[in-house]
C-alpha cells in the first residue's frame, strides 16, 4: 500500500469516528480540526508525510495542515522548496512494501536501491530528502555476479558480465561496514580489449553502510572528461577509470589486489580513505525495466 492510500485510510476511519463532520476540510472550523486531531492523536505521528510527493501533499495534506504539527509542516514545506537542508534525524524511513523480485542482493537493500533508481532518472539527484521520499523502483536488479559466488577475478567478471547494457557494481569494503560503486550505462567489454568508454550517464557512489543512506556521495563523471568515464582492460574488473577501480596487479590474475579511488575524471571524492582497499564481496547487476 503506498503511503498517500494509507493516509487516506486513516482519514477516512477519523471521519467515521466523528460522524458530525463533512468531508470537506474547507468546512472545518477549529473545534472540528481539534475534534479530528484528537482522534488520530495516536496515528498521526506513524505517517510518512515526507514520503509523499510534492503533487500528493499539496493535494491531500496542505488541505488539512491544521491537523499537523507547526514545526513538522513547516519542515515538509521546506523539503519540497529547498532540497539541499539537512533533514531532522527523526524522519521515518519509506514504508516497505511487498515487491518481490525487484532485487537479489546481500549487499544492498531496497532503499539503496531506489536512490540508485532515482539517480540513473536523474530525480531529486541534489535533494537530501530523497531517501524519505516513497521507494522508487521502476526497474528490476538482475544478477550477473556475485564475487563470493562466482570469484574474484577479472576473466570471471569478463565472462558473466561482458557484451550486457545498463549494469550496477556494487563493492562491500571489507574490514567496514562501507559500500561503494558505480553504475555503466553501456557495455563492458572483454580481454581483448584496451581502451576507454565514453559516456556523460555513468556515475560512482558510496555509502557508509547498508543501512545508513542519509549522505550517500553521488559522482557523475565530469563532461570535459566523458571519453575516460569506463576502463576496459583484461587485468581489471568493473571499472570506472581510477576512480573506482578494480583489478590485479600485472602478471597476477588470480584475485583483485589493486583496487583504488582517485578523484580523476568524476565530479567528486566517494572515498575519505586514500590508497588500496580489499573487497569483502561485490555484485555486479543488470537494470531491466520493469514491464506493467
Amino acid at each position: 500500500m503506498k503511503e498517500i492510500e494509507v493516509w487516506e485510510y486513516v482519514l477516512e476511519w477519523g471521519l467515521a469516528k466523528n460522524s458530525t463532520l463533512i468531508s470537506d476540510p474547507d468546512t472545518w472550523i477549529d473545534n472540528d480540526f481539534k475534534a479530528m486531531e484528537n482522534t488520530l492523536q495516536h496515528c498521526l505521528p506513524l505517517i510518512r508525510f515526507f514520503s509523499l510527493s510534492s503533487e500528493e501533499f499539496v493535494k491531500k495534506v496542505r488541505p488539512y495542515k491544521n491537523l499537523l504539527e507547526p514545526q513538522l509542516y513547516e519542515e515538509l514545506i521546506m523539503s519540497y522548496l529547498v532540497s539541499n537542508i539537512e533533514p531532522s534525524n527523526n524522519i521515518l524511513l519509506p514504508r516497505y512494501r511487498n515487491i518481490d523480485g525487484i532485487i537479489n542482493s546481500k549487499i544492498v537493500n531496497l532503499n539503496i536501491a531506489s536512490l540508485i533508481s532515482r539517480w540513473i532518472d536523474k530525480i531529486d539527484i541534489k535533494s537530501k530528502y530523497a531517501y524519505t521520499r516513497e521507494l522508487y523502483l521502476p526497474y528490476k536488479f538482475k544478477l550477473l555476479l556475485r564475487g563470493s559466488k562466482n570469484g574474484f577475478t577479472p576473466k570471471r567478471f569478463h565472462e558473466l558480465c561482458d557484451n550486457i547494457p545498463y549494469t550496477v557494481t556494487f563493492i562491500k569494503i571489507k574490514g567496514s561496514e562501507e559500500i561503494i560503486g558505480g553504475y555503466n550505462p553501456l557495455i563492458w567489454k572483454g580481454p581483448n580489449h584496451n581502451e576507454y568508454g565514453k559516456t556523460q550517464d555513468s556515475f560512482i557512489f558510496s555509502f557508509k553502510s547498508k543501512n545508513n543512506f542519509k549522505d550517500p556521495i553521488l559522482s557523475h563523471i565530469s563532461h570535459k572528461n566523458m571519453n575516460y568515464a569506463l576502463l576496459y582492460h583484461a587485468e581489471c574488473g568493473p571499472s570506472f577509470y581510477g576512480d573506482l577501480l578494480i583489478g590485479v596487479k600485472q602478471g597476477n590474475l588470480n584475485v583483485y589486489n589493486n583496487n583504488t579511488c582517485t578523484k580523476l575524471h568524476y565530479e567528486k571524492e566517494i572515498r575519505d580513505v586514500k590508497g588500496n582497499f580489499s573487497i569483502e564481496d561485490y555484485e555486479v547487476l543488470q537494470i531491466i525495466k520493469k514491464v506493467d
